[in-house]
């Protein structure tokens, strides 16, 4: 079994920035690929980022690109998704996720991920 944890979340002006965590315990994550989604109110989930189990590919939806890097620590089990120039658009509560090893192109579904946080709310104020 393995227990995802987020943080970092907040509230913050728009053009600010936010550092979200996403700790794992359990199972050591080394070898698996993992994700962030978001889901803003009335809205469904939707994906924002993904990394291989190396570090070394990533992959991000375009509303983010440019403005939000994913990276991992192994060796901490931990995830990270540093948000910068954020915009109102950005509101939602964001989840890591953790899945079978596979190309970040296809880690974009949900369905490619086995395990889930609970999520922490990000808000952006304009």
């Amino acid at each position: 079994q393995v227990q995802l944890v987020e943080s970092g979340g907040g509230l913050v002006q728009a053009g600010g920035s936010l550092r979200l965590s996403c700790v794992s315990s359990g199972r050591t994550l080394t070898w698996y690929t993992m994700g962030w989604f978001r889901q803003a109110p009335g809205k469904e989930r939707e994906f924002v980022a993904a990394i291989n189990w190396s570090g070394a590919s990533t992959d991000y939806a375009e509303s983010v690109k440019g403005r939000f890097t994913i990276s991992r620590n192994n060796p901490k089990n931990t995830m990270y998704l540093q948000m910068n120039d954020l915009k109102d658009e950005d509101t939602a509560v964001y989840y890591c996720a953790v899945g079978p090893s596979t190309l970040v192109q296809l880690a974009h579904s949900e369905s490619s991920y086995r395990y889930w946080g609970q999520g922490t709310q990000v808000t952006v104020s304009s």
